[in-house]
């Protein structure tokens, strides 16, 4: 192959290169669309109201009314949740999470032998019905930087119900609101 071939190889793939763009270039102008200035349809997208613990402390919810939702029974159920992590037994051990007998009426942080996380010790306040309430539904947003990785319960006879198991196993247990 002389230069004089290859040259005609490259001309030809540039010819070719210029021809393909330039045709889409072409195109455009003949084929103008202009884009709308407003979408045709507009997505909403939904908005979520949510309880904070602000609101959940400052007596928004009715402990009276919430603990009627519970039961024992639905409690005993439900806080087979909480036992792979805590124990509400008298004289338990300690697991992931503290013993959690006679827990309502107590000083958050208080077993000496379980290491607590900064925040939960920061929190100082007793557990009482609402203060258990707030927590249960959401132990991160309520106390920020908590240990504590669970969701939380969100239907507020579970939490009701779990209020109402763990009050039973107390030497103390709170007086009903």
């Amino acid at each position: 192959m002389n230069g004089f071939e290859i040259n005609k190889i490259i001309a030809a793939l540039i010819f070719t290169v210029l021809v393909v763009f330039g045709i889409g270039k072409i195109s455009d102008i003949i084929f103008n669309v202009e884009k709308p200035s407003q979408a045709a349809y507009v997505v909403e997208a939904p908005t979520i109201q949510t309880t904070t613990s602000a609101s959940s402390e400052s007596g928004s919810v009715d402990i009276k009314a919430l603990l009627a939702m519970g039961t024992l029974e639905h409690g005993k159920k439900v806080f087979k949740k909480c036992t792979a992590c805590h124990v509400v037994a008298k004289g338990g051990k300690n697991k992931i999470g503290p013993v959690l007998y006679g827990v309502l009426g107590r000083q958050s942080a208080a077993i000496s032998d379980y290491k607590y996380s900064k925040a939960l010790v920061a929190h100082g306040k007793k557990w009482s019905y609402g203060e258990m309430n707030a927590y249960l539904l959401k132990p991160q947003a309520h106390i920020k930087g908590t240990k504590m990785a669970f969701a939380g319960l969100k239907s507020e006879k579970d939490r009701a119900s779990v209020i109402l198991y763990m009050n039973t196993f107390s030497d103390n247990p709170l007086p009903n609101p």
